[in-house]
């Protein structure tokens, strides 16, 4: 590539300084990526567990050629199957933007391109992950014309621990402030703030499906994408009660004088003892940390506070709020079938339905489950309904609720639902985090080939980034919107993606029994 001279755009903070990056296709232009730019001051001090204020001004060119510090602070490593990568400092609170047409520092906004623009919330429990893997580039999505945002936010007790005198929701006011930055800046990015799409995945799937249930958002994005997403309906109480049970733990007061006293490694230590997924390795009850993550939730994550968040994801909707927004929404087909993959041994004699049982609601849910998923073994039944309780389920329960509205309301946007069904050869399901090489098209990434198999099918991946951009490009997916009367939704497969009626008949009866999946 001709060597040029290193991008600048003019940002409401000031210039930052980027770098081209090489065409991915031999007939394509280059893009550029501009790194770990500051969209709010360090969460320190006086600022640690208070609302994100917006970076302020500085002089001269700011290089954002390096990933910014990152509210993750330990790599996970083998234990993610997305690289999440952790850079140590203060101001963690960053974006990244790639974009193929930068407007040059002093030049008019109105020379932007107007390009669509993608937000892209990372997961991770919300107690971790990193808006800096290498499975999130935008290369893929810059050559189809369309820019991409990743952003990061304040992670586990920092960003959603109650606290008396702090406010609520800390990485939700993160994610506001982080798209109002998109409305002031991306035209200078040569995007367009008028058509900004969100989406996430897992924790990030459920971030989105939460902005998409706040009034406040509203005015911020036009469509949404959520990619294994569960809808926010952890209450006030179950927050406070984990609060103030860490505050305990730590020997402190449940304030901010007091949660202030413990430094950041400490309170990464009490939330992680505090976590349901710590018991799940417990040989002696290998579903103990299930039974408390179906029943509990993540305490650690969006709050209906009854304020910013004033009502469950699924309330929201069906009283209207998002509803001028289009949804599309899904889950791959296993999601969490691998957790008990460990214990399929040790649990061949136990009868599934003595561990559903601790799990479901009810025994004719347990027996209508089974009577569905004739054939799995205990640990594969226990896996599947997680799965199904806590993903599939729930996003049906979204898309009918959706549906229902625009029945009542026929300017409504619609709601678009997917199944990613193509099984890993790696991993031998088609498991959580499976499809996110796929929908960013970053098939060579480092480690994709650990849960893809040496030869990802690119037909798969053409089919899912395809349906993507229609949603960035069009706010519409490409395939039927869903009714509640043929239940159409796409599943993304190899060697071919189809629209296939009631593509979720198996997970009915978690819907009609009564069973709360919201």
């Amino acid at each position: 590539m001709t060597t040029l001279t290193p991008p600048e755009v003019q940002t409401t903070a000031g210039i930052v300084r980027g770098f081209w990056r090489e065409p991915t296709d031999a007939t394509g232009s280059p893009s550029a990526a501009f790194l770990g730019i500051p969209f709010a001051e360090p969460p320190v001090g006086d600022l640690r567990f208070a609302a994100p204020v917006p970076h302020g001004p500085w002089e001269g060119v700011r290089d954002a050629v390096e990933f910014g510090a990152t509210p993750h602070r330990a790599v996970v490593g083998e234990m993610t199957l997305i690289p999440e990568p952790a850079f140590p400092g203060e101001s963690t609170l960053n974006v990244n933007v790639f974009t193929p047409a930068p407007v040059t520092a002093g030049a008019d906004a109105a020379a932007s391109a107007g390009l669509p623009v993608l937000v892209y919330i990372h997961g991770g429990g919300y107690v971790s992950g990193s808006p800096s893997s290498p499975w999130y580039d935008g290369a893929a999505f810059n050559r189809d014309g369309v820019i991409v945002v990743s952003v990061s936010y304040r992670l586990g007790f920092d960003g959603f621990g109650f606290i008396e005198d702090a406010p609520m929701n800390r990485g939700v006011l993160d994610w506001l402030l982080a798209l109002e930055w998109v409305q002031q800046n991306i035209a200078a990015f040569g995007g367009d703030p008028r058509r900004v799409a969100l989406s996430g995945q897992s924790a990030g799937g459920g971030a989105v499906l939460t902005l998409l249930g706040i009034p406040r958002a509203q005015h911020l994005f036009r469509g949404v994408w959520s990619i294994s997403g569960v809808p926010t309906a952890v209450t006030l109480e179950a927050a406070e009660a984990a609060g103030r049970a860490l505050a305990e733990r730590g020997g402190v007061a449940p304030t901010l004088a007091g949660l202030r006293s413990l430094p950041e490694a400490r309170i990464l230590e009490l939330q992680a003892e505090a976590s349901p997924m710590n018991m799940a390795g417990d040989p002696s009850d290998p579903v103990a940390g299930l039974v408390s993550l179906v029943s509990g939730g993540l305490v650690l994550g969006p709050v209906v506070d009854g304020d910013l968040i004033p009502l469950p994801s699924r309330e929201a909707y069906a009283a209207g709020i998002g509803a001028d927004k289009a949804l599309v929404l899904g889950a791959t087909d296993q999601e969490f079938n691998m957790v008990l993959a460990g214990a399929k041994e040790s649990l061949a004699e136990v009868p599934p339905a003595a561990l559903l049982g601790r799990l479901a609601t009810s025994p004719e849910v347990v027996d209508s489950y089974l009577a569905a998923h004739e054939g799995f073994d205990t640990a594969d039944a226990v896996g599947q309904y997680l799965t199904d309780h806590m993903f599939r389920a729930p996003a049906v329960d979204v898309a009918e609720a959706r549906a229902r509205f625009a029945v009542e309301d026929p300017s409504a946007a619609r709601t678009w639902l997917y199944r990613f069904a193509w099984a890993s050869p790696t991993m031998g399901s088609a498991c959580h985090c499976l499809d996110v090489p796929f929908f960013f098209d970053t098939l060579d990434a480092e480690r994709v080939e650990g849960v893809t198999g040496p030869t990802p099918s690119q037909v798969l991946a053409d089919d899912v980034h395809g349906g993507v951009l229609a949603l960035v490009r069009d706010a519409a997916a490409d395939w039927p919107a869903w009714n509640n009367t043929d239940r159409e939704a796409r599943v993304f497969d190899d060697p071919a993606s189809s629209v296939q009626s009631d593509a979720f008949a198996d997970v009915r009866m978690l819907l009609t029994t009564g069973v709360s999946v919201s």
